[in-house]
Order: C-alpha cells, then structure tokens, then sequence
C-alpha cells in the first residue's frame, strides 16, 4: 500500500521536475526565435500580442503616470464635465499650443480618460469623470511627483544609498520615535493629504461597521479628524477622540471648533510609538496607519491599544492589505516601493495582522468585507480578558 503522503523523497523530485519544467520554460520564452514563432501561430497570437502590451506597459508607465499628472495640473478634468469642447477651445483653456493640445488630448483619449467624439470633440471617458468625484485620488495624483523624484535610481533606494528621500521629509514622524523635532508648520502639507485620502474610504468602512454599537470611539493617528468627521456625521449619538502627534492634534482641535464640533470631538495630542495612549474609548480605530510603520513599533502600538481599552473592547484595522486578489501590483509594487522611500512600513496580510494582534493579546479577529478592498479591508477584534491576563 502507497503512503498516504508523499515522501520527503518524493516531494523533493516533484520540486526538481518543477523547477526543470520552469526553467526549460523560461529558455523557450527568452528566444527571438521562438517569440517570432508565437507571434505569427494562429492559436499563439493572441497570446504573444498581450504579453508584448503588457511588457510594453511596463516600459511605458512613467509616460502614461506623466501623462495623467499633466490633465491634473491643467484642470482638463473639470474643464470638460460641463460637456464636450473643440481642441482650440481646450487650448485656449489649459493655455497650450493648438497642436500640443491635441497631442495630449490623444494621449489621454488612448487611456481610457477623455473620448474623442466624431465631429472631433473631447469628452470625458469613465475614468476621467471618476477622477472629479474623487478628489483625493487627484491629490495623491500631484503628490506623487515626490515619489517620482525618490524613484529616479531605484537601485539607490534600494541599497539606501541617496540620502534622505524626499518622501521621508514629507512624511516628518517616518522612521523617527522622537516627535519633539516635528515643527507645527512641517504637518500641514501631510495632514491635509492624509484629510483626502482617508475621506475616501470613510463611507467603505461605514458601510461594513456599525460605529452605533459604540459609546466612545478613538482614532489613533487621525490626523486632522477627516474619518472623525464622517463617523460623527454618520453616528449622531457617538463622541469620538482623535489622538495624534501634537501638532497634529492642535490643526485637529481647530477643525472640529470651526465645525461646531467640540461638543463631541476632542483632540490629545501625544506619540503612540512611545508612549501609552489614553483610556475611556470603548472603540479603537486605526485608519490607515499600520501599515506606515515596522514590526517593532506596531507591536508597542497594538499593546498600548489592549491596554487602553476596556474589557470587550473592539479595535478597527482598515488599510491596504498584501494579498489582496487582484491588487497585488497595489501592496507589492506601489506601496512596497512607496513605503520603503517614505522610510518605514509595509503592507502586511490579513493572515499577519491577525498574528500580531493575537501578540497583543487581541481574539475573535475578523475580517468583515467592504465595498472596496483594493482600497481598503477592515479587520475587528476585541479585548476579552482572561484569568491569565488579569
């Protein structure tokens, strides 16, 4: 009778043959001769012709990235949602050449962003009508030429050669536990960027948790209260706290004034990588944030959270989560390469997350769906306290 596992023997051979197979693949592939072949077979073609797109893409992302960033800049987006306009008209409007106009209009219209109509008009296409609906996709959008800057050797940013990046001093708290040095006037340009980024996904995670079931809910790392304001909004009867650096906290605090808000917002200011954090919330959201930093500091983080909160208390991950199906590129390429310019960080699987915060102590984790989880997934668990832990 055959075991009913393979072998260590067995398993070995199967990894051989594997590996053989691959790399007999990879030599076909590689050869002119053979893409010739693949190119010109009926059954091949469509094949070939995809992959030599996709390659293509890859060449060409920057120009395409580029080309996105300049309909920005130029407001094209909102030029045309009132309805379609002529390329002089447009010209005229973005403060460009006639011809240099049409060159970018073509650019676009070949993204999938603007379409071309048959009396040669420029329309919105899908993608650039969701673009001014989401105006903080725009903002990151005119962020990223940061990035781009970070991004010019990437082997140097890999090696950690360079220097500071740019991303690094944009992002002040990044890599950096003492947050003494930080200036108040060195937050504004970041708080507001992460206000739009996180009104973003808001409403997703409203959708999926019921923020009801809660007394006191405390954002950690909130930066000037965008998500707060979007539970308060949706939550009448919830009182909310907003904890972060505290030059942060104070932009957070006037915003909420300004709102008419104090009433039921408060805003502590404080720096979670070292310190406790504050007790009282029955609910700890962390939007975001986990993913902006190491190993090390989430795990002080989660177990400040476990303290902080009381017996049956809930904690809220909501981030972009590595393996995502389907948003692979996102974790892996963007934000891998995003993160290691910012300084610190990266994007963890839910299979992680849920690891580190049975360290912190934290059970009954679970992932609870939401409406974009390209963008964002929500992770809920609780503070259950045991005769072992008390």
């Amino acid at each position: 009778m055959s075991p009913a596992f393979p072998t260590r023997g067995e398993r070995l051979h199967a990894s051989s043959w594997r590996e053989r197979w691959l790399a007999f693949r990879n030599r076909t592939i590689a050869s002119p001769g053979f893409q010739r072949w693949a190119a010109g077979f009926p059954l091949t073609r469509g094949i070939a012709s995809r992959n030599t797109r996709s390659l293509f893409d890859l060449c060409a992302g920057f120009v395409y990235s580029q080309t996105l960033f300049a309909c920005i800049k130029l407001d094209l987006f909102a030029i045309l949602e009132p309805g379609p306009l002529s390329v002089q008209t447009l010209a005229e409007r973005t403060c460009l050449r006639p011809e240099r106009a049409l060159r970018l209009l073509k650019a676009a219209t070949s993204l999938g962003l603007l379409r071309r109509l048959p009396d040669e008009r420029f329309a919105l296409a899908d993608l650039g009508a969701a673009l001014i609906g989401n105006p903080s996709v725009a903002a990151m959008i005119e962020h990223h030429a940061l990035l781009y800057e970070d991004l010019r050797d990437p082997v140097a940013l890999l090696r950690g050669e360079g220097g500071a990046s740019r991303l690094a001093t944009y992002w002040p708290y990044a890599g950096r536990a003492d947050d003494s040095a930080i200036r108040a006037d060195s937050v504004a340009d970041y708080s507001a960027l992460m206000a739009s980024s996180q009104s973003l996904i808001a409403e997703d995670i409203l959708d999926a948790y019921p923020m009801h079931r809660h007394r006191l809910l405390m954002d950690v790392g909130g930066g000037e209260g965008a998500f707060l304001r979007a539970v308060m909004q949706a939550t009448p009867s919830l009182a909310v706290r907003l904890f972060d650096l505290q030059a942060v906290a104070a932009r957070a605090a006037e915003r909420f004034a300004v709102e008419n808000l104090s009433d039921r917002a408060e805003a502590l200011g404080g720096n979670f990588r070292t310190g406790p954090l504050p007790k009282g919330a029955d609910g700890i959201s962390l939007v975001r944030v986990v993913h902006d930093h190491d190993d090390d500091t989430v795990r002080h983080l989660l177990r400040a959270v476990y303290d902080a909160l009381p017996d049956g208390g809930s904690l809220l991950i909501a981030e972009p989560m590595a393996g995502t199906p389907g948003a692979e590129p996102i974790a892996d390429a963007y934000f891998g390469f995003y993160l290691l310019a910012m300084g610190s960080g990266r994007c963890r699987t839910s299979a992680e997350l849920t690891a580190l915060l049975a360290e912190a102590g934290f059970q009954n984790t679970r992932e609870i769906t939401t409406r974009r989880p390209l963008l964002t997934r929500l992770l809920v668990c609780q503070r259950i306290d045991t005769d072992e832990r008390k």
